[in-house]
């Protein structure tokens, strides 16, 4: 470990939120307009200063160590806080970069993304909002890619996400517990139904999303992962998955919250299963949230409150 020596400027504590989100010194050095060697060095005296490796430095960019990714979340802090006195005294414009939220592929995460930026009064902004996989999601809060992650857990993958949550530093917070239904196109013959059964679905094609290398039942999307299926497509994304609904007659099984104006074409129709789905937020469990976190994650329960679901936390 190197020695502290001395406090640390919020000139550096930018450049380092910026070597963070760029994954390269030298990109955030274009962006911020410095040369790279300054930034480079300007990384390395701030190291010294809190006396930690904060970066692991290769050819191909760099990534947090641990301390790095802890640091990175006080850090935002103190700029964030910086930022909004400059605001208000100075009369200087709000940072561009507000909000990273990486979620599994729900529409009312989206809907809530949507109020949160409108209501927004940043004249520039820059947002990021990634649906991807749930390996990818837990990786992207644990590196502070993104600052709030999206996610389901029930009594199948309770353990299996818990305990990687507690070894990436993270905790699960909940939000609502959601009946499963089943997301169909208005034109399938169920979409009448009060109800399904699964025997109403075996002779339809399952539709999941797909996990990549991480594959295993445990990080599925969807429950009931390892029933069998006479006919299955996995897919990367909501719009291909909605195709398919249409197209052939596909369902997928997900919380029964759905954007009229999003996805005017899909149903919900409850599944007549003995399961429940517990959907919450995952972060640092050391790192206090931003404001911004906080703005997104209260448009959240707004939207699925309008859905008259109850909220957990």
């Amino acid at each position: 470990m190197v020695r502290a020596s001395g406090s640390f400027t919020l000139q550096q504590l930018h450049y380092f939120i910026e070597v963070a989100a760029e994954g390269s010194i030298s990109a955030a050095a274009d962006l911020l307009y410095v040369s790279q060697p300054t930034m480079s060095a300007a990384m390395k005296e701030l190291e010294a200063r809190v006396g930690r490796a904060l970066l692991v430095r290769s050819a191909r960019g760099v990534t947090l160590t641990a301390d790095g990714a802890e640091f990175l979340g006080y850090a935002r802090q103190v700029i964030e806080q910086v930022g909004l006195l400059e605001q208000r005294y100075l009369g200087r414009p709000p940072s561009r970069r507000l909000l990273g939220v990486s979620a599994q592929h729900y529409s009312f995460v989206v809907d809530a993304f949507v109020r949160m930026v409108k209501a927004s009064d940043a004249p520039e902004y820059e947002f990021s909002l990634r649906e991807t996989r749930t390996w990818d999601i837990i990786e992207d809060v644990r590196t502070l890619r993104s600052e709030i992650g999206i996610l389901y857990r029930n009594d199948f993958n309770r353990n299996v996400i818990d305990k990687l949550l507690r070894d990436s530093g993270l905790a699960f917070h909940p939000l609502f517990l959601a009946e499963p239904h089943i997301f169909i196109s208005r034109k399938n013959p169920l979409a009448s139904r009060d109800r399904v059964t699964l025997s109403d679905l075996a002779d339809s094609p399952r539709l999941t999303f797909d996990q990549g290398a991480n594959n295993s039942f445990y990080f599925a999307e969807e429950i009931l992962s390892t029933l069998s299926s006479k006919q299955e497509i996995r897919v990367s994304d909501r719009a291909t998955i909605f195709n398919l609904m249409i197209g052939l007659d596909g369902y997928t099984i997900s919380t029964g919250i759905i954007s009229d104006d999003l996805d005017p074409e899909i149903v919900a129709i409850p599944l007549d299963v003995d399961e429940r789905i517990e959907i919450g937020w995952i972060g640092h469990s050391a790192i206090p949230l931003t404001q911004q976190a906080q703005r997104y994650l209260a448009e959240l329960r707004m939207v699925v409150a309008g859905f008259g679901i109850a909220l957990l936390g």
